[in-house]
């Protein structure tokens, strides 16, 4: 079949279509045929190696991490699908992608694709769902009334936390460009700043919770906003030394994660706030849950551009540049 390989780290040239052999699936997986495939910041990033010392690649490894696709086999142990199924899952951090003709599928991992929307769109939900749901819905538990703040509201991220925040009943804050305010409007945003415009830090007061996307000293000025007692989870660093624990790494990387994230919690604790890091789990059994709100009409995705797959390295020059309004993705030709 044919795959988008990474060879090694270090340079955009390394990545390059190859020949591999099918997957062969062990008892708990099932063998997806792929029709599209949702690409993501870290898709980019892997290859330069910024995610190393956290993520274990056996290279060259196929890249990408969500999928939607249908079952073509099942294994000996999986009860919950059967061959004709449309399915979709993240593979994100299983040491096997999802750029490619097949993917062999954990059982745990994939849920059925949401009846209301095709491939595409399915493929471009399951790691911002996730990310989204265990940070709002599982670490800080967001409650109704409470205040949220979700900078780049327009991007891959920001297009589904918007939503799922407001469906946990919060009033929701963001950031974007002057083109795309209607945008995160429609998907629910009470408090919209035009950040070509204004500061938000001079503008928004009394939140409870950020979600940290955007890279620089974004999260530091959301300090700011925040009142007494609340939450920053940071989903692009720095790690910190409960992560480094939770990946089982040694003491020198826990050591250097420490000294990685002190200035920010430093800054947290100044606020009586809470900082943590947070790295998406593969959970099939969340996107079920999420699937039931996008069939119900309460979340819809976001999708920007669709690629076929013979251009899925221009996609993720385009992904980098970071201008999409929702997400990218890669579509494969369905025989």
């Amino acid at each position: 079949m044919k795959a988008l390989v990474l060879k090694r780290y270090g340079k955009a040239d390394q990545i390059e279509f190859a020949d591999v052999p099918n997957p062969l699936i062990k008892p708990n997986e099932i063998l997806v045929r792929i029709h599209a495939v949702g690409l993501n910041p870290i898709d980019y990033m892997i290859p330069k190696g910024a995610f190393k010392p956290m993520l274990k690649f056996d290279l060259p490894a196929t890249l990408g991490s969500d999928l939607a696709g249908t079952v073509v086999e099942v294994g000996s142990q999986v009860t919950r699908f059967k061959a004709g199924d449309a399915v979709f899952a993240s593979l994100f951090d299983l040491g096997n992608g999802s750029l490619a003709e097949f993917a062999a599928v954990p059982e745990h991992v994939a849920a059925l694709k949401p009846a209301n929307l095709n491939f595409v769109q399915a493929a471009s939900i399951p790691m911002v769902a996730l990310t989204c749901w265990q940070a709002l819905n599982e670490r800080i538990k967001v409650t109704p009334g409470q205040k949220v703040f979700i900078p780049a509201g327009s991007g891959g991220i920001g297009t589904f936390a918007i939503q799922l925040a407001k469906y946990l009943g919060a009033h929701v804050g963001t950031t974007t460009s002057t083109a795309n305010v209607d945008l995160v409007r429609s998907l629910g945003a009470d408090d919209v700043i035009d950040y070509k415009k204004q500061e938000f830090e001079n503008v928004l007061s009394g939140y409870d919770v950020v979600l940290g996307t955007v890279r620089g000293d974004g999260i530091e000025k959301a300090l700011r906003i925040l009142k007494p007692g609340s939450n920053v989870v940071s989903l692009i660093g720095p790690p910190d030394v409960p992560f480094a624990k939770a990946r089982g790494m040694n003491f020198l990387m826990t050591l250097i994660f420490g000294l990685l994230s002190r200035k920010i919690i430093r800054l947290a604790k100044r606020q009586d706030s809470n900082y943590s890091f947070l790295f998406v789990r593969p959970d099939g059994e969340q996107l079920g849950k999420i699937s039931k709100l996008i069939e119900a009409g309460t979340i819809r995705p976001v999708v920007d551009k669709v690629f076929p797959f013979f251009q899925a390295k221009q996609a993720l020059a385009y992904l980098e540049q970071g201008r999409s309004k929702g997400k990218v993705v890669v579509e494969l030709e369905q025989r």
